[in-house]
Order: structure tokens, then sequence, then C-alpha cells
């Protein structure tokens, strides 16, 4: 049996990453955890914003106590949703750091869901968010980032280039995610224009594939990596899940050129499970 950890922000509940979540489980076996950190010092409000506006003590109190029950009522929510589905089920809420509660509970997951756009913060962020930013350099299992909208998984795109990370990406989306290995997959890949039109290590990665996914096909498209891998996926329907590995290097470096992990999230709207090794 598999552990999957939903994560939630308590104040901006995800249907889209229970529904997801719920479908993975009904799948196979797998526990479910709904992970709930309450970071003290995020609120629904601009603390200094209603202080400015002149909010007394007991005002604030109240807003806080609102949050609190907000909070409360969103894992309520889960327990009951998870029971009405007789789904294995717990629930973590902590008070603390966000980013340090998901990282801890990655270590003990097999796999994370959460939203493409959670921060746990007032403001809304485009994604690729802060935290999630965060959570992929350091977590320790995969990771399924899910758009807001859910949508059933009917297909299985791989992105392969050759590295070991994407590699290890799709070893590990068949370990965590075989329910889902009889559905249709296709490995897409991208070479220079000018390079043949061979994957790299063929013959060793057919021989990889044949084994995991032996209905897979393969597709080899030329251009920039980027660009071509973004206009083949605009054309894939809701339910396709893109794997992919991603966050390899120093934390100087992620800043300074961008992951392909941040171009998809920023340009489609697909779930995408990322995983890396370090």
């Amino acid at each position: 049996m598999k552990k999957i950890a939903a994560i939630f922000d308590g104040l901006k509940f995800s249907n889209s990453t229970l529904q997801h979540a719920f479908s993975l489980v009904r799948k196979e076996p797998a526990h479910l955890s709904g992970v709930f950190p309450d970071d003290p010092i995020y609120n629904s409000f601009n603390m200094n914003s209603v202080i400015t506006a002149g909010a007394t003590t007991e005002q604030i109190k109240a807003m806080e106590e609102r949050d609190e029950q907000k909070r409360a009522a969103a894992a309520q929510a889960f327990v009951e949703a998870c029971t009405k589905e007789g789904i294995a089920h717990n629930v973590h809420r902590t008070n603390c750091v966000p980013i340090q509660e998901v990282l801890h509970q990655s270590t003990y997951a097999d796999l994370l869901v959460i939203g493409t756009r959670e921060a746990f913060l007032t403001k809304e962020q485009e994604p690729p968010t802060e935290f999630i930013r965060s959570l992929l350099s350091e977590t320790r299992c995969p990771v399924l980032l899910v758009p807001e909208a859910f949508s059933e998984i009917q297909k299985i795109v791989l992105l392969y280039d050759g590295e070991p990370s994407s590699i290890h990406a799709i070893k590990m989306s068949y370990y965590v995610l075989s329910a889902l290995s009889n559905l249709p997959v296709e490995i897409i890949s991208v070479k220079e224009t000018g390079s043949d039109s061979v994957l790299e290590n063929d013959q060793l990665m057919r021989d990889f594939l044949q084994q995991h996914f032996p209905q897979a096909t393969y597709k080899v498209l030329t251009g920039t990596p980027g660009e071509t891998i973004l206009q083949e996926l605009r054309t894939q329907s809701d339910g396709t899940l893109v794997v992919l590995g991603a966050y390899q290097r120093g934390a100087v470096s992620r800043w300074l050129r961008e992951s392909m992990a941040d171009f998809l999230m920023r340009e489609l709207a697909l779930p995408l499970f990322i995983a890396h090794n370090k």
C-alpha cells in the first residue's frame, strides 16, 4: 500500500487537489494523508492593512478566529469526504512554516499531490510560486502538481531528453503510479534541427520501456526543446499527465536559468509528475 500526501491550504481549500488524490487512491491500494500546514503568521487578511485602517485588537482577534474556524472546517471536510468514499486516511494539522512541514511530510510519503498555484500567502502568485519552487528543489519524494480544474487522467506523456533525470522521473512514475501504466503512453523527445530522428540511447531506452510501458508510442521532434515541447503539449487533452525530471541544478543556477518545469507550470494547465534524483 502506498502513502499519498495531499497538501492543502486550509484558507483556500483546493477541490482539484482532493479529486486528483481520490482518483489515484481509487485505482490502487493507498493511504491518503491530508496535510494542512497552518502558518501562524498567515491570514486571509493583510495584517498591516487592517492595522493601518484602525482595526481594534478585538476586531483582529475576531478575524483570526474566523480564519481558524475556516481551517478547521477544511480539515473536517477532507475527513468527511474520505469517509464517504471509504478511503483510508488521516489528517496532519500543524502550526508551522508550511514549506518545512511539507518537506518533512515528503520524507515519509511515496507521492505529494498539490495545486500548482499553492503559495500559502494572502496575495496570489502566478505559477511557479515561490512555495512550489522551494518544494520542488528539496522534496524527498515525487510531486504531482495539479491544475485548478480536475480532469480524470486518460493519457501519460513521458518527456525524455537522454539525461538520467528524465529516466529517473519515468521510473518513479511507473513505480508510484503503477495503476496508470495501462493508459495510453507517449514518449516525446526533442532534438536539434539537423540531427537524426532517433532517441538518445535508442536501444537501451526501448528495451527499458518495453518492460514498463510496452504499449508506448514514440515521437521525436526537432527544434528548440522548450518551444517545441510546449507546442506539442498544447495539442493534448486536459486529461494528459506529463512526466518530467526537474531541479537538478544548484539554487543559484535555478534562479538564473528557468527549469522546464517552471516553464510548463506557467504555460500549461495539465497535471505534472515531477521527480528528480539529487
